[in-house]
């Protein structure tokens, strides 16, 4: 086994500003004076070559003249949960501790995986020593300065929950969840329930933004609202990426955003809000015909679905009792399989750049390192095949389509902004991620940035600051593995601006000797 490191210089002058901890007031006294307002949008699934006239023409007149970041960064594993964590959180998993859609928790379900809605994350909560998220929240912040957060999502309850889970003097809104418990009679009076019929989740994506209209973009509402579409993601994973569907549901969608530019604009309000969009992740194209848990059945590895001896949850693999030689038989059958692709482990000692197994790169290069994760994960094979329909990005998960891997596809993600604390039409290349978000508005209201935020500050789109130059660099962390059948070599490539790294994808090569 070797591992190469290599670093390289690919930007001579980009901006980078290290978060920094403002004056902060005492007591739950306001620290802001609430002139502007922050509307986070995040449209799930949102791929950046989906923003076009035909497709979406609210947001692609919005791009014409926002900030924007054309490195921007979903966090790996790029699922939903994941990244609704680390943006409310400034943090990567390896320190909120949500791990994925699906986790694996022994003394919650022993030998059984659990998702995460908000009624099984109250359960997770409930079984476990300490909190559920174990880093602090965009939400919780502001409550101590006395501003509040209202989410309105038509999602999944735990997505919705996971943006503000202290709900923190404000409200969270979804159609399956409404909190606090006694803000909800009001809210099915007012709106009424959503139906199924006979526009499904239309229904649910039109129920929200009537929610944000109604409570959130009022004159006293709170300081900061955020609001989640489900779509494009829900049809694309059905239908797949370009289908009907799934064009039908960004057009729907889109049109919910020009509602509210609308209302804005009406209300007198457009000019004293800055709006945020970004997603949780990409997408990408599945061509693949067998799941992990079947094939380590298949291959002797793990005794039975049922069975506790391996534990499949999504991506990770949890070995019982960390049998460090069950966790070598699995990750060399792993790397001999054309359909994997990236796969880590822990590592031997903090810090280190490879796993504890040959051929396999550490948590700590991806931020994964909680005391919750597996000892191994797995991320699917891809490549740059275009779909029936032109979209590029394929990989070899089961299914339609979706995300969750370490491809371009799907961690290559859009962030833009527009609003009076923003430069207006100005562009960086700096690197940026979802970690990124919550540092960037509490800056906006001069709030101090925890220190265990992982996040920066994207300061070098806010109107207030001006630009420092620091160098932009890629690294790329290389190990290989010989076994009789040939070599597995992984690769990850990350870009780093001062002391943060993002993760740009992996790259797997199998040079096979017989």
């Amino acid at each position: 086994m070797k591992i190469r490191f290599t670093v390289a210089v690919i930007l001579l002058l980009s901006v980078f500003h290290t978060c920094q901890s403002f004056g902060q007031k005492s007591g739950k006294s306001k620290t802001t004076d609430a002139k502007n307002k922050t509307l986070i949008v995040f449209f799930d699934g949102l791929r950046p070559d989906y923003i076009t006239d035909s497709l979406m023409p609210n947001l692609y007149r919005f791009k014409k003249t926002a900030s924007q970041v054309k490195h921007h960064h979903s966090v790996f594993p790029t699922v939903t949960r994941v990244n609704a964590a680390s943006y409310s959180t400034g943090s990567y998993p390896a320190r909120h501790g949500i791990l994925g859609n699906t986790v694996y928790l022994p003394q919650v379900y022993p030998g059984k995986t659990i998702g995460t809605t908000h009624a099984e994350l109250n359960k997770i909560a409930s079984s476990i020593s300490g909190p559920l998220l174990t880093s602090i929240s965009l939400g919780e912040i502001l409550q101590r300065a006395g501003e509040k957060m209202m989410v309105f999502s038509s999602g999944t309850t735990g997505q919705a929950f996971l943006q503000n889970p202290k709900i923190s003097g404000g409200a969270i809104i979804n159609p399956d969840l409404i909190l606090p418990e006694s803000f909800k009679n009001q809210v099915i009076a007012e709106l009424g329930p959503v139906t199924e019929q006979p526009y499904g989740d239309q229904n649910r994506h039109k129920w929200i933004t009537d929610a944000l209209l109604r409570y959130g973009l009022v004159p006293k509402g709170p300081l900061v609202s955020t609001v989640w579409f489900s779509d494009p993601d829900g049809a694309a994973h059905s239908h797949g990426i370009g289908s009907k569907e799934a064009v039908e549901a960004l057009r729907f969608v889109d049109a919910q955003f020009g509602r509210i530019l609308t209302h804005l604009k009406t209300k007198g309000l457009l000019s004293k809000y800055n709006i945020i969009i970004s997603t949780d992740h990409g997408f990408v194209t599945h061509a693949g015909k067998l799941n992990l848990t079947n094939f380590l059945i298949d291959e002797g590895l793990k005794i039975s679905n049922e069975s506790d001896d391996v534990v499949v949850a999504e991506g990770a693999v949890y070995v019982k009792d960390h049998n460090e030689e069950s966790i070598k038989k699995i990750v060399a059958a792993l790397h001999k399989q054309d359909w994997v692709g990236a796969v880590f482990t822990r590592s031997k000692n903090k810090n280190d750049l490879t796993g504890v197994i040959d051929g396999t790169l550490s948590f700590e290069t991806i931020h994964y390192d909680h005391p919750r994760a597996g000892d191994i994960l797995v991320s699917v094979n891809w490549n740059n095949e275009k779909n029936d329909k032109g979209y590029a990005g394929t990989d070899y998960a089961t299914g339609v389509a979706g995300h969750g891997g370490s491809s371009p596809y799907e961690i290559n993600i859009a962030l833009m902004a527009r609003g009076p604390d923003f430069k207006e039409n100005y562009i960086t290349t700096s690197p940026t991620s979802n970690v990124d978000i919550a540092p960037t508005i509490l800056s906006i209201y001069n709030l101090p940035v925890p220190p265990e935020m992982d996040g920066r500050s994207v300061i070098e789109l806010l109107k207030k600051t001006k630009n420092s130059g620091q160098l932009q660099k890629k690294e790329i962390i290389e190990t290989e593995v010989n076994y009789d059948w040939g070599t597995y070599k992984l690769s990850i490539e990350r870009s780093v601006l001062g002391n943060h790294r993002y993760i740009n994808h992996t790259i797997v090569e199998r040079r096979r000797t017989n």
